[in-house]
């Protein structure tokens, strides 16, 4: 599935949650690359490049839908995890639940994206080496579901919200 309207319209049309596991110490998107340079740099951010996601997890969560993640992170953290736990603020007070887990306690995890809505639509995200977003695969086997669903949970038990987290 390329990243495209297909890809989008999952997040606006799931019916009780979508979860995403992310397990990589940096992304590459031309959407927030000024929003990380101003914040390595110690400047101003700039967060409209953001708005229309947060409109989104605005409006889904006032519907009941519920958007949660665990962020699996290195330590030290690195200049972009940072930058996530700055941007998780903003998420989190529109309604999504960005939770951490350090990756040496990740051992049992995947060590690649997905996120999966509703516990039964699975989408493996997919990346070059450089960490640019590539596209999604959607995969419908029904075992494989079961052990994301799995995943899901051992990550969400282990993990520390984003503000206890965010205080260490």
């Amino acid at each position: 599935m390329e990243p495209g309207p297909e890809f989008g319209q999952l997040f606006r049309t799931f019916e009780h949650t979508a979860f995403r596991l992310e397990t990589k110490d940096q992304y590459k998107s031309g959407n927030e690359a000024d929003a990380l340079r101003q914040f390595v740099a110690g400047e101003p951010v700039d967060m409209r490049w953001f708005s229309n996601w947060l409109a989104m997890i605005s409006e889904a969560t006032q519907e009941g839908r519920r958007f949660s993640r665990v962020r699996v992170v290195s330590t030290p953290l690195t200049d972009y995890s940072r930058f996530g736990i700055f941007c998780s603020e903003y998420t989190n007070a529109a309604g999504e639940d960005i939770r951490y887990l350090v990756r040496d306690q990740a051992g049992d995890l995947p060590d690649y994206d997905f996120w999966l809505f509703d516990s039964c639509k699975l989408v493996k995200m997919l990346f070059d080496d450089e960490e640019n977003f590539l596209g999604a695969e959607v995969i419908d086997d029904p075992a494989t579901i079961v052990d994301h669903n799995y995943w899901r949970d051992a990550a969400w038990h282990k993990a520390v919200r984003r503000d206890d987290f965010a205080a260490e």
